[in-house]
């Protein structure tokens, strides 16, 4: 009977250490892939953040439907209301849009005072080093 010896063995090969090239490569594509990663997340956000504004605006258009309404309802009530006291028709009318003008003639006002100052005011002094101004609020 003959016996069967295993061939010897031999060393395994040694894998070549990779090459400046290799190295500079990989990393390029990991950087690439990186940055897609990167500006997939951005392009999600963003859709994200479009869909909460779109929804935004239209509670906001809505809320502002339904204050018109009561508005239009508070100012019905006044002129029947002053009606019913004696007032005519016309004059009732006239004095519900009176206050209607004052009323936003005050808005007005109000809304032309906030936008006097320009936008980021603060922000840019700062980045300038100039001191505060004195109408800069204190959080």
């Amino acid at each position: 009977m003959a016996a069967v010896l295993p061939p010897p063995e031999r060393p395994a090969p040694r894998a070549r250490a990779p090459g400046v090239g290799q190295l500079l490569g990989r990393l390029l594509a990991e950087t690439r892939q990186l940055f897609a990663d990167f500006a997939h997340l951005a392009v999600l956000d963003a859709r994200r953040a479009a869909l909460r504004l779109a929804m935004l605006l239209s509670a906001g258009l809505i809320i502002a439907v339904l204050l018109i309404t009561a508005w239009m309802g508070i100012v019905a009530a006044g002129i029947v209301w002053m009606f019913d006291r004696g007032v005519s028709w016309p004059l009732a009318i006239a004095i519900a849009a009176l206050v209607n003008i004052v009323a936003a003639a005050l808005l007005g006002w109000w809304a032309r005072h906030l936008i006097s100052e320009m936008p980021f005011t603060a922000l840019l002094r700062q980045l300038r080093g100039e001191p505060p101004g004195p109408t800069d609020e204190k959080h």
